[in-house]
């Protein structure tokens, strides 16, 4: 996409903090810990000093307001690492834009600017050990409402990012009917330091931590911590997990331009008797399928972006770029892998993580099979739609 000036300098600046300041800290910050937080503290206090902190947030709410067009662009340069959106303040926009759009007066009072300040933490909870993500509807975790009008909340989930360290779990709980019923379901913001409240264990995701199984043992929530209306979650939870598949997206482009770098430079800089491993047609193979799947998933997911900015519906756009990003994610990363070797296993570079979060994103936020068959399912109605209509002229 083109940029102007202000744009690419903004870019620029983004990417230079990323790579300068976050890249160095990110062994500290996967160990978690008191060292991490305390550095994950220096990386935002130095992002305010230079007027990148929250950068796509509402202004209204502390952030620098722009728009996702605007974002779009230092969300790749800035998700080449796991740890930049919360270094740099942008990692709340969901929820921040989720409970500015659907909470009451108090939850939109309470929360969106002290999370925009870094001040508190959020997580989203919808996938239960027994329900899976790709099957809302059998979603069994219940709020039961009480003569006040408030919530008592009852059930797991789990594969909750951030759940641990999270002040607010905005959670998506059955208040009407039975699991499988495809009415009844409803969101509620809880804070986590309610009584009955409990993070029940850690789930690594190939050794890799941030993921997290929690407990709801009758959990009071107030009323007016129901997001939008009763029983309607399904098309708040739909609108927020196409932005935020689409950021995933984004961010994903980072990484993996991260990986091919490392790729390009590894094939320049290693040699042997033979020379230097890029003059070799086998790893120049790796480095045109590589570059040839980032440009070809690129405006696929531009294409989602401009579609939400624009306030049109993208399901097949967002589903077609999820697909295409996580597995260009996996394909760059192991290329990059590959031509390393050994060295491309250790702990010497990012790659091993980077190889992760692309085979995990294949799974998490909608396995590869769900977009499918939604996108298709999508795109055979139109065309049925349309041959009837041609038969009705």
């Amino acid at each position: 996409m083109e940029e102007n000036g202000d744009a690419h300098r903004l870019r620029c600046r983004v990417a230079e903090f990323v790579r300068r300041r976050v890249m160095p800290y990110e062994p500290v910050l996967d160990a978690g810990g008191p060292a991490a937080a305390s550095a994950l503290r220096e990386l935002r206090d130095r992002a305010r000093q230079e007027g990148l902190w929250a950068l796509p947030l509402p202004a209204e709410q502390g952030g620098q307001g722009l728009a996702l067009g605007e974002y779009a662009g230092l969300a790749e340069v800035e998700g080449a690492s796991d740890h930049g959106p919360a270094a740099l303040g942008s990692a709340p926009l969901l929820d921040v834009t989720m409970l500015g759009r659907h909470g009451s007066e108090r939850v939109r009072a309470l929360y969106p600017e002290q999370l925009t300040a870094g001040a508190l933490r959020a997580c989203y909870a919808m996938t239960e050990p027994d329900a899976p993500g790709t099957d809302p509807f059998l979603t069994a975790t219940r709020a039961v409402e009480q003569a006040d009008g408030s919530w008592t909340v009852s059930g797991r989930k789990w594969f909750v990012s951030g759940a641990s360290g999270a002040d607010l779990v905005t959670v998506l709980v059955r208040t009407d009917g039975e699991p499988g019923d495809r009415e009844g379901l409803s969101l509620l913001v809880v804070p986590t330091g309610s009584a009955g409240f409990r993070v029940v264990r850690e789930l690594p995701v190939f050794g890799a931590s941030g993921q997290w199984e929690i407990e709801f043992d009758r959990v009071r929530v107030a009323a007016d911590h129901l997001l939008g209306e009763r029983g309607r979650a399904l098309s708040i939870a739909a609108e927020r997990l196409q932005l935020g598949r689409t950021l995933r997206c984004l961010r994903w482009l980072g990484q993996a331009q991260r990986a091919f770098d490392l790729l390009a430079e590894r094939a320049n800089s290693r040699t042997g008797s033979r020379g230097s491993l890029g003059t070799h047609q086998l790893v120049q193979r790796h480095v045109f399928e590589s570059l040839l799947a980032l440009r070809s998933t690129r405006p696929l997911v531009h294409e989602a972006v401009a579609r939400i900015g624009a306030g049109l519906d993208a399901h097949v756009e967002v589903g077609l770029a999820k697909v295409a990003a996580a597995r260009m994610l996996q394909q760059v990363a192991d290329a990059a892998i590959q031509v390393h070797g050994a060295a491309g296993l250790g702990p010497d570079t990012p790659l091993p993580s980077l190889f992760r979060t692309g085979r995990a994103a294949r799974i998490l936020d909608g396995p590869d099979e769900l977009h499918i068959t939604s996108v298709a399912r999508r795109v055979l109605r139109g065309y049925a739609t349309a041959a009837v209509r041609e038969a009705l002229t």
